[in-house]
C-alpha cells in the first residue's frame, strides 16, 4: 500500500505544525521564567528608586547584575533538564552591547530621571516586540502594551511615575510571564 502525494504533503504539514508548536512552547516556557524574574527585579527597583531617589543609580546597577546572574541560573537549570543552554556567552555579549548602546544613547540625550525611566522600558520593549515577530505574538503584545502604558505614565501620572512603572513594567513583565506559561 502506498501513500498518495497529497496525503504525504498533509502529513508533513501536520508534523511541521507540531514542531513549530513545540518550539514555541519551549521558548515561551523559558521566556516566562525570565520575564517573571526580571519583572520582580524591575518592580523592586522602581519602588526602591521612588523611596530612595538618591540611590536609584546603584539600585538599577544591582538589579541588572542580579538579573544577568539570574538569567544564567535559569539557563543552567534549563540545561540540566533539556540539555540546551539558552543563555550563553553570545547572549551575554548581546545583552552587554544592548546596554552599552542604551547608555550611549542616554549620554547623548542628557536624559533626566523621568526620561531615563521612560527610555529604558521602551528600549527593552522594542526588542521584545521585534523578537515577537519571529517567536510569538505574546512578545509583541507584551512589548506594545508596556510601551503604551509607559508613555501614558510619562505624560499623565506626575510624581507617581516610579510606582506607576513598578506596576506597568515590573508587573507587566510578571503578568506576561504568567500568560506565557499558559500559552
Amino acid at each position: 500500500m502506498s501513500i498518495e502525494s497529497r496525503e504525504a504533503a498533509a502529513a508533513l504539514s501536520d508534523i511541521e505544525d507540531i514542531v513549530r508548536r513545540v518550539r514555541q512552547s519551549r521558548i515561551y516556557q523559558l521566556a516566562s521564567l525570565l520575564l517573571i524574574m526580571w519583572g520582580a527585579l524591575v518592580f523592586a527597583a522602581n519602588i526602591g528608586s521612588f523611596l530612595w531617589p538618591r540611590t536609584a543609580g546603584y539600585i538599577w546597577i544591582a538589579v541588572n547584575v542580579a538579573g544577568i546572574a539570574g538569567s544564567f541560573a535559569i539557563s543552567a537549570f534549563g540545561q540540566a533538564r533539556t540539555g540546551v543552554r539558552s543563555f550563553d556567552g553570545r547572549a551575554l555579549a548581546a545583552l552587554l552591547l544592548f546596554f552599552a548602546f542604551g547608555l550611549f544613547t542616554c549620554w547623548l540625550g542628557h536624559f533626566g530621571p523621568r526620561e531615563l525611566g521612560t527610555f529604558w522600558p521602551i528600549y527593552f520593549m522594542l526588542m521584545y516586540t521585534i523578537a515577537g515577530l519571529w517567536v510569538g505574538k505574546a512578545f509583541v503584545a507584551i512589548g506594545l502594551s508596556i510601551t503604551a502604558l509607559t508613555l501614558i505614565g510619562y505624560f499623565f501620572v506626575g510624581p507617581w511615575f516610579e510606582p506607576w512603572m513598578a506596576f506597568v513594567n515590573g508587573g507587566g513583565l510578571m503578568l506576561g510571564g504568567l500568560w506565557m506559561r499558559r500559552s
